[in-house]
């Protein structure tokens, strides 16, 4: 019994040894598998530039994302928005550029090819563009209606983008499909004549502080 004691307390420490070494073994190959190289993939959203032949808003955005490790990709919007606001009295426009920076991680992969899958992610955005009120509502004597207007300005807005999608190869070309949904929070505006946006480029159209955004875009792996 005390050889067989002995025999197990030695297998044992030979086998924690061996195992704490094979995983200090694959823990280098994956440092060394995962290393960074340089590569891009650069998409644009055809969803948006389709409809902007079909509607009043003008929406031509585009993306660079990088792989920085397994999962981890950094991702930069960049695009241009024209659109108009009419609604309650209100007659609006605005057009400028817009650019957002942030990342996102895949939550799941495809075995066979790991830019396949589903990712969640956030980005920082920023527009600067002009705006023009043509018509504002304010109440005028025994309650009728009067509309005021301002001249053109320059304003900025930033927001807080989170990101929901998917991205998956065409066939087995360097093409991928790459689709997302982007809740969105206006962080900070500037104002003309304490008038909060109607519009913000690249934000959306809206009156409060919360808006979603939608992308199908194609891109290419380089």
């Amino acid at each position: 019994m005390k050889v067989r004691s002995i025999f197990i307390c030695v297998f044992s420490i030979l086998s924690i040894s061996v195992f704490s070494q094979t995983k200090k073994e694959e823990k280098k190959q994956d440092s060394v598998k995962w290393k960074y190289t340089p590569n891009f993939t650069v998409g644009m959203d055809i969803l948006n530039l389709g409809t902007s032949f079909f509607g009043d808003r003008q929406l031509i955005q585009g993306f660079i994302s990088s792989r920085i490790n397994k999962k981890v990709h950094a991702i930069i919007d960049l695009g241009y928005d024209k659109n108009i606001y009419q609604k309650n009295g209100y007659d609006v426009t605005a057009d400028g550029l817009f650019a957002k920076i942030g990342g996102f991680y895949m939550l799941s992969m495809d075995p066979e090819n790991e830019l396949n899958g589903f990712y969640a992610g956030a980005k920082l955005a920023g527009s600067f563009y002009n705006q023009e009120y043509k018509a504002v509502p304010v109440k005028g004597l025994n309650s009728e209606g009067v509309f005021l207007t301002f001249d053109p300005s320059t304003q900025s807005s930033y927001w807080i983008e989170a990101m929901l999608g998917a991205r998956v190869q065409v066939f087995t070309s360097n093409f991928f499909i790459d689709v997302n949904a982007q809740p969105r929070y206006l962080a900070y505006t500037t104002k003309q004549e304490e008038i909060k946006p109607m519009i913000v480029p690249g934000f959306g159209k809206s009156s409060g502080s919360f808006t979603m955004g939608f992308s199908w875009s194609i891109a290419y792996k380089f």
